[in-house]
């Protein structure tokens, strides 16, 4: 195993981890405040939106969504590519249940992901749901 000298941080462009089989963290491992953004759908969950930041919050529009209905839209980022990994979750603090929806990555390629949201209960759910993402970019 190669051993770093150095501190780790996603921050920094300046560190070099090259030739390490692994990186540990005692504490916290993310993206700085700079690499994080939000975004707001305009006009329905369906409507694609554009965030160009390794993560991020993408507030969807408040329109409703029947029971046992999957919805998908566009993520628009020019820092995605082709052989990245996206990590979605529904954020508790947005809905009065979360465990009303899951959100999942349908599709990925160069510049864009289709996000799908599903409503998991048999009744019509109007919230203006928020996603968390992260961007794991693979080389």
């Amino acid at each position: 195993m190669s051993v770093n000298t150095k501190p780790i941080g996603v921050a920094y462009e300046d560190q070099n981890i090259i030739g390490s089989d692994k990186i540990y963290s005692s504490s916290e491992f993310g993206y700085t405040v700079d690499a994080q953004g939000a975004v707001t759908q305009l006009t329905s969950k369906a409507t694609a939106v554009t965030l160009n930041k390794s993560a991020g919050r993408i507030t969807l529009n408040n329109a409703a969504l029947a029971g046992n209905t999957a919805v998908s839209f566009t993520l628009n980022n020019t820092f995605i590519s082709n052989n990245d990994i996206l990590i979605l979750n529904v954020s508790g603090g947005s809905v009065a249940d979360a465990t009303t929806y899951t959100a999942y990555t349908s599709s990925l390629t160069t510049g864009a992901a289709v996000i799908t949201l599903r409503n998991l209960t048999g009744t019509s759910q109007s919230e203006a749901v928020i996603i968390n993402y992260a961007l794991i970019h693979c080389v």
